[in-house]
């Protein structure tokens, strides 16, 4: 299983970034797929979720902001971040599985909300 996430960077409070998980070495169209985020000196935090049947879930902080979505010909998950805020500033990873699912491992990509 391997997964490599992309696309942070750094962004003005209400700005948007769509970041990327491109998968490989299962079976991508049959997993759930997680994003997670890591905030300096903070735990694991489960952001979203996407099902093999599309279903998606959100934690009610980023419900309405974030959107989850992928796209099983590329093998890859996005997220779509929308209004983001200066809390909004951590270390994204996606991981296999549902709702809760949380990984520290990857290197993940940096997502930096600041003015």
């Amino acid at each position: 299983v391997q997964l490599v996430e992309s696309g942070g960077g750094l962004v003005q409070p209400g700005g948007s970034l769509r970041l990327s998980c491109a998968a490989s070495g299962f079976k991508f169209s049959s997993a759930a797929i997680s994003w997670a985020r890591q905030a300096p000196e903070k735990g694991l935090e489960w952001v979203s979720a996407i099902y093999s049947d599309g279903t998606t879930y959100y934690a009610g902080s980023v419900k309405g902001r974030f959107t989850i979505s992928r796209d099983n010909a590329k093998n890859t998950v996005y997220l779509q971040m929308n209004t983001l805020k200066p809390e909004d500033t951590a270390v994204y990873r996606c991981a296999v599985g549902g709702i809760g699912t949380v990984s520290p491992r990857g290197q993940g990509t940096q997502v930096t909300v600041s003015s």
